[in-house]
This record gives C-alpha cells, structure tokens and sequence, in this order.
C-alpha cells in the first residue's frame, strides 16, 4: 500500500524530478568534436529493490553519473573517425536511417567497450576495459593497477564505463528520494505509447515504425534520463548471472525496443553473447564518475525524507 505522503516532501521530491541538472562534457577536437549530457544519480548507499528483476537490484554505494540520452550515430562515427574500431551497421530499419541523432546500433558489446575507453583516452582516464594486442577482450587481473576483484570487467581507475546492471536499474527506476517506480518514467502506470516525443509518461514502443532520434525518445523518469523506458534495448556492463567472472559470458540487456508489443517493466531484461551486432533493437548509454566538485550533489538527496510506494 501506499504510504501517507506529506505536501512538504512531496513537493521537495517533486522539485528534485523535474530540475535534475544535465552535466554536459565535450570530447574530442575539430570535426570530430561531439559533447554527452549526463545526469546524477545521487542518494549513495540507497536500498536495493525487491520488486523487479533480478531480485533485489539498484543499489548502488556511490555517487555517478549516468548518460541522459542514447549514444547517437553521429557521436559513434567521431569515434571510429578518431581511429578506434567501431563497425556501425545502417539503421536501415529505423525511422529516420541513418540521420546522425538516430541512437547507435549494429554494435556489439566490445565496439560499446571501444567507445567507452576512447572517452577515457581523450581525458586522460585509465580505460575502462581491457583489451589485448589483438583486439581480443580481457578481464583485469590482479597484477594489473585499478583491478577489482569484485568487478573483473571494469578498471576501477576509469572514469567512464557502460552502466553495471544496478547502475542502469537505479537510473531508469529509482528516484531521488529513494522511490522505486514500475517503469522507467517516473511512474508505476504504463507508458503511453509514441513515435516520438517528450511527453510525461510516454515512451517509444508498441509497433512503432523505427526508433526516435535520442532527443525525443520518450518522457524522462525520475532522475531525468531519457528512454530508459523504449526506444531500444541497451547493452549494460554486466554478465547475465551477474558475476563478471568470464570475458565471454552472455550480457544482460535492458530496456525494451520500440517494436516490442510490450511495455518495459522493472522486471524486463535480456541477454546476448557481447560479439553480437544487432542492428535493429540494441543500443547502449554511458555512465560515470562524478568530478569531486560534483559531489556536493549529495546535498539535494539528503534534505530529502526517503519514501517508500508499493508498485501497483
């Protein structure tokens, strides 16, 4: 059931929804120069949930930062422009084809690991994931500066990674006040289903003819991304089993698509072998980890009473 909610929190949760400050950071230099908003995803420490799957999930110890859009082609091509080997497909089945704010797709999990190490490269981070002479991906060992056992995937040194399977879970579901929502726009109702568009509630799936350029993917959620609730499924860092033990393990996949005749719920994942290149549903986001300025942050999901509601 849902708990009783004060007007004063409700109104401090409200104001936190809607002006969830964007945090826009530039990469790359002349022609292929191209910037990512981010947003923050606050309230570190948070309780996992227990309603969605896997069951419990989203909590995260950490203060990061999550991408507030799909990564576009245009963004995708400045990389591979840049030298690093990233073979895009033609979104020949997507509305819009190949326009440069169409989300990126016909990458595989390693090509999104590629890009994200580029962002690292270009900013004087450690990468992010591990890759030998060959191009071959590697996990991190303990021989190596930046390894976690808990993580062998990623190097903890990076400063820009592909969101874990609780990262994304928190972003799309969770809430600044600490509120999990049954979809991922804010809301326990079922999104209405668009083409395109901005709209509160919305969200790009049902049949639609192709997927939205990444600027009007649908209505935001909670912590104010965009299509975490359609649009297309996006690749996360994490194994399926959730145990990022072997390099060639199956990867989990969240989102749901915009020809999916079913709505994206918290309890709504997939998996596929990282070397696949879908070109028609998976796209990815990029998350990361807040400059030490950015951690006053913390202060607006502290003022704030955590409340609890019961999916419906």
């Amino acid at each position: 059931m849902r708990k009783l909610l004060y007007s004063a929190v409700a109104l401090a949760s409200l104001s936190a929804i809607c002006c969830a400050q964007t945090i826009t950071e530039t990469f790359g230099i002349g022609a292929n120069a191209f910037s990512i908003d981010f947003v923050t995803i606050g309230n570190p420490g948070n309780a996992a949930d227990t309603t969605g799957s896997p069951n419990p999930a989203g909590s995260v110890s950490y203060t990061y930062n999550l991408g507030k859009y799909e990564i576009s082609r245009d963004q995708v091509s400045k990389v591979a422009n840049s030298g690093v080997f990233i073979s895009m497909e033609r979104n020949t089945y997507l509305a819009g084809s190949d326009a440069i704010h169409q989300p990126a797709t016909g990458i595989s999990w390693y090509e999104a690991a590629r890009f994200v190490n580029h962002l690292n490269e270009v900013q004087g981070s450690r990468a992010a994931y591990k890759f030998d002479i060959s191009g071959n991906f590697q996990m991190w060992s303990i021989t190596d500066s930046g390894y976690d056992s808990g993580n062998k995937y990623r190097n903890s040194q990076a400063k820009y990674f592909l969101p874990s399977s609780d990262e994304w879970y928190k972003g799309a579901f969770g809430s600044p006040d600490g509120s999990w929502y049954g979809y991922a726009t804010g809301s326990n109702s079922i999104p209405v289903a668009v083409s395109s568009g901005n709209g509160a509630g919305s969200a790009i799936y049902g049949g639609q003819p192709g997927a939205a350029d990444i600027y009007s993917a649908g209505g935001s959620n909670a912590f104010g991304t965009i299509a975490q609730a359609g649009n297309l499924w996006e690749w996360t860092e994490s194994a399926f089993d959730g145990d990022n033990s072997s390099a060639s393990e199956n990867r989990l996949v969240r989102g749901g698509s915009y020809d999916g005749s079913s709505y994206s719920l918290s309890s709504a994942l997939l998996s596929n072998r990282p070397e696949s290149e879908n070109n028609f549903i998976y796209g990815f986001r990029v998350a990361s980890v807040p400059e030490p300025s950015s951690l006053s942050l913390l202060a607006l999901g502290g003022v704030v009473v955590a409340l609890r509601r019961s999916k419906k």
